[in-house]
């Protein structure tokens, strides 16, 4: 186990580089699987999740090079479909949420999958129904092996459909137009996920001979054809790296410079920072956000107090909630963070209660959170990081904080953020890795 400790109250300058998109990563990766031929990914991240991944469906059969940092080659003309009875792939596939996206390419090409339940952050209930019943309009058989605690779906043929998502789940979307690109006739998916990296994912199979339409809509039409060529493919920057490197900055009066951040692809995560009082400029591809000794969070038209909730895109993310909620702990003025889709992500303000932060958890989905202006630096203390974002939230708390701060489960920020001390190093952070 490993840990970062931090000694809080440096300003941070200079420029940063947000890294490839883990949750794009995911989906592509997958995508792999769906053809026999060459395909080359680029802007891949160096983290934990993703490099499970890769290392996972490699052990699968896919056949994996590196050709330059962040760059990759796949192909998938060997694929071992009996890995999928082994005892390793339960335990890799379970240790992994992304993992549930490999069954889509699988049973469209193969005709079968398997996957154990898969792990990742423990922030509540996170259903897989959308996924099966996807899979089950497009004429598949599911099982569930309580016992091994195995899903499994087969299909002799799989046939177009149209179909209502019961929610607009970006995984659960992203498996499905992976199953239905290889199925016979039309498939038409309505309250489909619509993020920039579900975009991405099709436009990628549309290159590889898929026949994808309404492309970045919640209509999503599907074509069926036979097959499926290589192609090469960039990932979009990590938006969510984007949104923690602006709350950071105004956490740490610093001034800094986000590079490269695809500004189209951000959607409202600019301008819901804005709404806490951040100025942020947008230069170029660049965001560019200056020192600010203070932030005013704004109020509605009507005077009444601020909210920020999530809501799928082209609504808020909720992987930015823990982001926005400690960004708003050294606003002035208050906020009601209202987190809807996760129960227990919000759990984590007991840590920064004991910082100091003066917040009050209103239920699991609802915080309120009372700004100290920078008035009252928060406190150093020792805690542990419960999942990715509530990590990289508690981080940057950390690193605006008075006195000595420990981190530990870092393995959690490490699955999401690559070279997170490094990079932070270099803008000035007195951070250091603990092994």
């Amino acid at each position: 186990m490993a840990s970062f400790e931090i000694i809080g109250g440096s300003k941070l300058q200079g420029e940063i580089i947000p890294q490839g998109a883990k949750n794009e990563a995911l989906q592509v990766l997958c995508a792999v699987l769906l053809t026999p031929e060459k395909v080359t990914i680029h802007n891949i991240p160096d983290i934990r999740d993703v490099n499970k991944l890769i290392s996972l469906i490699n052990d699968l059969g896919v056949k994996v090079e590196s050709i330059k940092e962040g760059s990759y080659t796949f192909q998938a003309d060997n694929v071992n479909m009996e890995y999928l009875r082994t005892e390793e792939f339960k335990a890799k596939g379970s240790s992994l949420r992304g993992s549930i996206m490999i069954l889509g390419p699988l049973l469209a090409r193969f005709g079968k999958g398997v996957i154990p339940q898969p792990g990742g952050d423990k922030i509540g209930r996170r259903k897989l129904d959308t996924h099966f019943i996807g899979m089950k309009n497009l004429g598949a058989e599911f099982t569930y092996v309580e016992k091994e605690n195995l899903y499994s779906v087969e299909a002799a043929n799989l046939k177009g459909t149209y179909m209502l998502l019961d929610e607009a789940s970006v995984t659960g979307t992203a498996n499905i137009v992976m199953a239905a690109v290889l199925a016979k006739g039309k498939t038409t998916i309505f309250n489909a996920a619509c993020e920039p990296y579900l975009s991405q994912l099709c436009n990628m199979l549309n290159r590889m001979g898929a026949k994808i339409t309404g492309v970045g809509s919640n209509l999503l039409t599907i074509e069926g054809v036979e097959e499926l060529s290589g192609t090469e493919h960039t990932l979009l920057p990590d938006m969510i790296e984007v949104g923690s490197f602006i709350g950071m900055a105004a956490m740490t009066k610093s001034e800094l410079t986000i590079k490269n951040v695809n500004y189209r692809a951000l959607g409202i995560i600019p301008e819901v920072f804005r709404r806490l009082g951040i100025r942020l400029t947008h230069q170029g591809d660049d965001i560019f956000v200056p020192a600010q000794e203070t932030y005013n969070v704004e109020t509605f038209m009507d005077g009444s107090i601020m909210t920020i909730a999530d809501a799928p895109w082209p609504g808020f993310t909720p992987d930015l909630i823990s982001i926005a909620l400690v960004t708003a702990t050294q606003a002035k003025g208050s906020v009601l963070i209202h987190q809807k889709m996760f129960e227990s992500r919000l759990f984590f303000v007991d840590k920064l209660i004991d910082m100091g932060a003066r917040i009050i958890l209103c239920d699991p989905h609802r915080a309120t959170v009372i700004g100290l202006n920078h008035e009252y630096p928060l406190k150093g203390i020792r805690m542990s990081s419960p999942d990715i974002r509530a990590g990289v939230a508690l981080l940057i708390a950390a690193l605006s904080a008075e006195g000595t701060s420990v981190i530990d489960n870092i393995e959690q920020i490490d699955r999401g953020y690559q070279n997170i001390d490094g990079r932070l190093k270099a803008l000035g952070a007195d951070i250091k890795r603990i092994e």
